[in-house]
């Protein structure tokens, strides 16, 4: 299995900054904080190191399981189409399973699980260009 460690680490940077912009009061951050029923206060007790440290280690994991997925001269077509399918297939639907569960609202499913689906694109297509 060959990956390429440096289009894991920007394909990981490309998520982490779709994410900055997808969460920020520019896009869903103000509904995103509704339907979770957050209030300011509370996202600013967080420990955002540890949040963003994680977070960060987990999308390192993604783009490496992705990477080994599409395998060596995949491409950007490819590497787009591979991260649609897993952002979709895998992901979103396992996300709408649990929300379901949860009782989590359609519009929170919306926005989590197109966040995953655009970052696995992106992904896919960082990766498939230096893979």
């Amino acid at each position: 299995m060959e990956v390429n460690y440096i289009a894991v680490i920007v394909a990981s940077i490309s998520s982490f900054l779709i994410g900055g912009i997808w969460y920020s009061p520019l896009m869903f951050h103000t509904v995103w904080m509704e339907e979770n029923g957050y209030s300011e206060d509370q996202l600013k007790k967080s420990n955002m190191k540890r949040i963003f440290g994680f977070s960060f280690l987990f999308t390192i994991i993604i783009a490496f399981n992705l990477a080994a997925f599409l395998g060596k001269d995949s491409g950007f077509v490819w590497g787009v189409s591979a991260g649609a399918l897993a952002g979709i297939g895998w992901v979103a639907t396992a996300y709408g399973i649990t929300y379901l569960f949860e009782r989590k609202s359609f519009k929170l499913w919306l926005i989590n699980a197109g966040y995953h689906v655009i970052t696995f694109m992106v992904m896919g297509g960082v990766i498939g260009i230096w893979q």
